[in-house]
């Protein structure tokens, strides 16, 4: 199964290196281009100009010689919302805006604002908005100026100082350092910059010369340059897992550098992992087997996996599992909790999913069989009928509760009101028939309910799924007739289960009365009677499921984490606060059900059907009588379909099986709509939905980190 998964991401990306990507990253692709047209997968659809132009013109705020133009304010604060919006860094904004500012004349034109939206899409696009940002004169090329200008600005220098005066810097500079570098010369730059810091670093540190530092140096530095390559469990446990290696005091250069190789190396460990296990991520792992698959690799050495094996038996013994406390052992998980990357949406990592769900949207259609679908479907009812059960016992009391108010009639009969409230019913059922009493009628209730909210989440489900955009969305009226379509569909089903278990409800009324059962009802009223208050039923189901549904996924999105991950706790306050508008609107609906199944009692009024009930109820009782247990339904529909769609999502979860088709949204840890993530903003179209993204990717692929937030000090411009 594990391997199953890397097989395909692996196919995506031969599908997308094949497939002419390189042309579509320079020029806006056709609309409508479709996998069966040319194989085309489009990573990040570049903008259409007439679309790109009425936001640049929205933002832009300066006006000359008859032509807008953005300004630096305009692009970085209030466009791109990169920095903060009282506490920003005015050199950080500077460069920032710079950037993207190609003429470097304090404002940006529409072409610039074009021409940075193209970068933003280009597959090297972190590697070129690096190289825009120490390109501060814009012409193609970085002085040594340049780059020392920028550098010096960084968190890391600040923390740390770099020695341009190295020969790391004439290598690459001259000795006269009046060499410029070019963009591809730049490339390999700034990646074996880091190392000569590392390497100056433990220079610094080393006052002895002797090749050693302290344990507390090695953590310092550590923290200062290397923190985008930590994670929260390797930054707090540095010196432990010194002390578990039998360094104590002193790190030599070589451990050092091998520390911090395996940090740059978690991605290659989780490849020589794969191999090993034959793509099997559950499979314990020996020091010994990975040590053998790693010669493939020259990059990573037995020194560096020694690192790795000790952090690995370190972290599962802070988190107490006993059964993986072998020093030897390693699973795919221990590597994943070790990986920087791990949780983090790169540019290229969102890139490559977005591809997949587009993937899945264009060929799911013809990929997936009937039989697999209908497999899909056949799972979803499984669950969906264990949901619906949950929640039905959950919350029975009260459905009976108020059924027995909605059937009590507000006439002048001597000893008619039986109950004067909710409280009052539920009092005088205990009491006159015990606790089993607040169950009467809960084992039709069982069967009718596995149908009825079985058929209901996957008929919605159905529905969702067919009527999903192109571009992954939903549109507010597809929810609803999702959801409309759900609640009719249940009506047809279930409405033989829902007279049945009225009769037995209010059976308990009648003292003395002889005992009535299931059976006796469905003989009495024939097969066709089974379907009577059937046109109330869809007048109060439909409804019901159109508001709920529609309103539970908004909910779900809301009440989201900020990677789209939505906890039980989250699931249940969204279906909860959903079922309130959804049960209590359509209350009259169910008002007319009930006096319909139910059957009159001698001097009561008896009714023809919807129209006849509604007519006489409002002569007989007021309009208030439309609204009887309406609170008792709300209490029952909310937590009833809170504890259902709760128990329903996670059983997906628990028990999930891969149909190729769509994950409920909020079941991963990350937005099942990738491209709502990369902005929150709807005017970033095109490559500006990446913005974001790439400025993080710059500071955590390369460590450059400039300050966000205004120094206590004025900084150099």
């Amino acid at each position: 199964m594990a391997g199953e998964g890397l097989n395909r991401k692996l196919d995506l990306i031969s599908k997308i290196l094949t497939t002419g990507v390189m042309k579509a990253q320079c020029e806006s692709p056709k609309k409508g281009a479709t996998i069966s047209e040319g194989h085309v997968v489009e990573l990040i659809k570049r903008s259409e100009t007439e679309d790109l132009r009425a936001v640049f013109e929205k933002y832009a705020s300066k006006t000359s010689d008859g032509e807008k133009y953005m300004t630096y304010s305009d692009l970085i604060l209030k466009y791109m919302q990169l920095l903060d919006l009282e506490n920003y860094d005015p050199y950080t904004f500077n460069v920032f805006a710079s950037c993207v500012d190609t003429s470097r004349d304090g404002l940006i034109s529409f072409s610039e604002f074009q021409g940075f939206e193209a970068l933003l899409c280009a597959p090297d696009a972190m590697y070129a908005l690096a190289f825009q940002i120490f390109d501060r004169n814009g012409n193609g090329f970085i002085t040594c100026d340049e780059f020392e200008d920028i550098i010096k600005h960084t968190t890391l220098h600040q923390s740390i100082p770099f020695n341009f005066e190295s020969d790391f810097m004439q290598l690459h500079f001259g000795k006269d350092k009046s060499r410029k570098v070019t963009y591809s010369e730049f490339t390999q730059l700034i990646h074996d910059f880091h190392e000569e810091h590392a390497w100056q670093a433990f220079r610094r540190r080393d006052k002895n010369n002797n090749g050693y530092i302290s344990a507390k140096d090695f953590e310092e530095i550590l923290l200062s340059l290397k923190s985008y390559l930590l994670t929260p469990f390797v930054r707090e446990n540095i010196i432990t897992v010194i002390v578990g290696e039998g360094h104590q005091r002193q790190i030599s250069y070589a451990y050092y550098t091998a520390f911090i190789s395996l940090l740059n190396n978690i991605e290659l460990c989780k490849r020589i992992y794969m191999g090993a296990t034959r793509r099997d991520e559950t499979k314990p792992l020996s020091k010994e087997e990975f040590l053998y698959q790693a010669q493939e690799f020259s990059q990573i050495t037995p020194l560096e996996v020694d690192i790795l094996y000790q952090l690995v038996f370190l972290q599962n013994q802070q988190r107490s599992q006993p059964d993986k406390l072998l020093p030897s052992m390693m699973t795919y998980a221990d590597l994943d909790r070790l990986s920087p990357m791990e949780g983090r949406e790169t540019p290229f990592k969102i890139q490559m999913q977005i591809a997949e769900q587009k993937l899945r949207l264009e060929q799911g259609h013809t990929e997936r069989t009937m039989l697999l679908q209908v497999a899909e479907s056949a799972y979803r009812f499984a669950l969906g009928a264990v949901a619906g059960a949950t929640g039905a016992t959950a919350v029975y009391p009260i459905d009976l509760v108020k059924t027995r108010l909605q059937n009590q009639r507000s006439t002048s009969f001597i000893g008619e009101l039986m109950y004067k409230n909710s409280i009052d019913c539920f009092k005088k059922v205990i009491r006159h028939e015990g606790i089993l009493g607040l169950y009467r009628g809960l084992a039709p209730q069982l069967v009718g309910v596995a149908p009825e909210k079985a058929i209901k989440l996957t008929m919605n489900d159905l529905m969702r799924d067919k009527l999903l955009q192109k571009d992954g969305t939903l549109p507010l009226w597809a929810e609803m007739v999702a959801g409309g379509t759900a609640g009719a569909s249940q009506v047809v089903f279930t409405n033989p289960l829902e007279i049945v278990k009225i009769r037995l409800q209010v059976a308990g009324e009648v003292v003395g009365r002889a005992r009535v059962s299931a059976l006796s009802v469905m003989k009495e009223l024939g097969f066709f009677g089974l379907y009577k208050g059937s046109k109330a039923c869809f007048l109060r189901d439909i409804p019901f499921s159109a508001i709920y549904f529609p309103a539970y996924a908004h909910n779900k999105k809301f009440f989201a984490d900020e990677n789209g991950y939505n906890s039980p706790g989250s699931l249940l306050l969204s279906a909860t606060i959903a079922g309130m508008p959804a049960a209590f609107l359509p209350t009259p609906a169910d008002v007319i059900k009930t006096r319909l199944q139910v059957a009159a009692r001698k001097g009561q009024t008896t009714y023809k059907g919807v129209i006849d009930c509604a007519k006489k109820i409002y002569a007989e009782e007021g309009m208030g009588a439309f609204w009887k247990g309406a609170p008792a339904r709300v209490f029952r529909s909310s937590p009833q379909f809170g504890v259902t769609l709760l128990t329903y999502e996670l059983l997906q979860r628990v028990f999930y099986i891969d149909f190729g088709g769509n994950r409920p949204e909020g079941s991963e840890a990350k937005s099942v709509h990738l491209e709502e993530v990369l902005s929150r903003n709807p005017d970033h179209i095109g490559g500006y939905r990446m913005a974001l993204a790439t400025f993080d990717g710059i500071e955590t692929k390369f460590g450059l980190m400039l300050p966000k937030f205004r120094p206590s000090t004025p900084a150099k411009h």
